[in-house]
């Protein structure tokens, strides 16, 4: 029998015990909201900064909606006013129900399947278990908001040094010059590869409103469309833009002006290889080549054109064509989306442009739904990724610095494009040199073409950009993925679908492969 001291020394032993177990929870719950809360202050700031872009766009939109409707309301009858400004309202209600629907699906598929893991945490923390307590689980829940929202940001920025092309630096020589355009040529960025001069070469047309730089994605990882050209040796120049705001005759550019400045390039081109040229356009590109081509401008100096996810017939887009059909007809006027530069010149606004596109997928593209994503993206198991992905880090640069603005007259025929079908004999809905372009053209002057699309496009999607083919016999190859792909993922010559390889189904060819084996037969 133990004494009535030991019996007591004994009971207030375990209390003591029990304390200072207790302690050590509360310690670390306190450690855990002070994560949470520090957490909780990063997420609002990668809210605003998510949003930003998107909330500017909007202003933008509105200021230009504001200053026309001004000039234009007392045009229209009161009754008619009030019903476009109706329909105006539920589509944009309908936005609005589509954003908050898939915000409210994406925040429950991010949160639902880690409740586990907090309850985890909570027990390991209350039991004092093995694994990962509360004060583990926040603190890497606010190292990770601080990747996404501050160090992904300077990542991304930091990416310029080895994205795009830098004509500052070896690899490049200057070959023409127009008021609006620059001419260079692209040299290998495989040393061990020589410039075949004979060979028949090419000149890549950018597009306007991506930018020219996706197309020189990473050299430095051989995922670049116009070194993919090069390095197969085959004589490849790029066309580039002046910067639109410090050169007036760009942003005054007429379509008969952009042709014929491919014209100058192609005939410099030409005289240096002795062969006709190749036209490779990509996106928007793609389409004011063929038109170039359809004016009979280029007959003798181009003989070969490539289209890589060009918009041919915009009617056709499941997407954005629906976008514009429920759009009041009224509001679908590019003077919507006009800016008005210092010296008075009028031009398209490439950010609002963007923005457009984002309305129209915006299940996809609202900003809570990105800030999500990039948080998934970044993170395995919750748990924050140490490195980040180049190719995410030069996709998300070209997303926030890329956009420009474009010519007003190029912007015309883009418009005229999506909003007017090719009509039933293949005659384009624009004109140049006060010409009809006709699409049999093409097929009676025997120019070799290959349109290239993405199957699961959706900028430009596959009913687009083939459109052609219902009017002419034309060579398509369908690469995987998006928009973009056929410039980052598959440029890189150790992919599945490599530029210079045949693919599919259909032993389909390569933009690059096609470019070796015309210049062979």
């Amino acid at each position: 029998m133990l004494s009535n001291e030991a019996r007591s020394l004994d009971e207030l032993v375990f209390p003591i015990e029990t304390l200072g177990h207790v302690d050590d929870i509360s310690e670390k719950v306190w450690d855990a909201s002070l994560a949470q809360a520090r957490d909780s202050q990063i997420y609002a700031n990668g809210l605003l900064r998510y949003f930003h872009d998107f909330i500017d766009a909007f202003v933008i939109s509105l200021s230009y909606f504001q200053d026309v409707e001004s000039r234009r309301i007392l045009e229209y009858h009161p009754a008619q006013t009030i019903q476009d400004y109706t329909e105006l309202l539920f589509l944009n209600q309908q936005l609005a129900l589509r954003a908050l629907k898939s915000s409210i699906s994406t925040v429950g598929q991010y949160y639902i399947p880690r409740y586990h893991e907090i309850t985890d945490s909570w027990l390991d923390t209350v039991l004092s278990r093995d694994g990962r307590d509360l004060v583990e689980l926040f603190s890497e829940r606010e190292r990770l908001m601080e990747k996404v929202v501050y160090e992904y940001p300077e990542a991304i920025r930091n990416i310029r040094n080895e994205y795009g092309f830098h004509f500052d630096q070896a690899g490049y020589r200057k070959a023409g010059e127009t008021d609006r355009f620059l001419l260079y040529q692209v040299l290998p960025s495989h040393g061990d590869v020589p410039v075949r001069q004979d060979a028949k070469p090419v000149v890549v047309i950018p597009p306007f409103v991506l930018g020219t730089n996706i197309l020189a994605f990473l050299p430095g990882e051989n995922k670049s469309f116009v070194h993919a050209f090069a390095n197969k040796g085959i004589p490849t120049y790029v066309r580039i833009a002046k910067n639109i705001w410090t050169t007036p005759a760009f942003q005054v550019m007429t379509g008969e002006d952009d042709v014929r400045d491919i014209v100058s390039f192609a005939e410099i081109v030409k005289n240096s290889h002795g062969k006709q040229v190749t036209l490779c356009g990509y996106c928007q590109g793609g389409f004011t080549s063929l038109c170039g081509l359809l004016s009979g401008e280029l007959d003798g100096l181009v003989d070969t054109l490539i289209t890589c996810v060009s918009p041919m017939d915009g009617t056709r887009s499941p997407g954005l064509a629906n976008f514009l059909h429920n759009l009041p007809s009224r509001f679908n006027d590019l003077a919507y989306g006009t800016k008005t530069l210092p010296n008075g010149n009028k031009v398209g606004d490439g950010k609002l442009m963007g923005w457009v596109y984002k309305l129209r997928a915006i299940d996809d593209e609202f900003p809570l739904i990105s800030f999500y994503r990039d948080m998934v993206m970044l993170s395995t198991d919750g748990r924050p990724r140490e490195k980040f992905n180049k190719t995410a880090l030069a996709i998300n640069y070209w997303l926030s610095y890329e956009r420009t603005d474009l010519p007003l007259e190029i912007t015309k025929m883009s418009f005229r494009s999506y909003n007017i079908p090719i009509t039933s004999d293949g005659t384009l809905p624009v004109r140049l040199f006060g010409r009809k372009l006709n699409l049999h053209r093409m097929q009676d002057k025997g120019y070799r073409w290959l349109i290239c699309y993405g199957e699961r496009d959706d900028l430009v999607e596959k009913e687009t950009a083939l459109a052609p083919q219902d009017f002419i016999d034309v060579e398509v190859t369908g690469f995987p993925k998006g928009h973009l792909a056929i410039a980052t993922s598959w440029s890189n010559p150790k992919s599945e679908f490599s530029l210079d390889k045949r693919f599919g189904e259909n032993d389909a060819r390569g933009p690059v492969l096609f470019q070796l084996e015309i210049d062979q037969s």
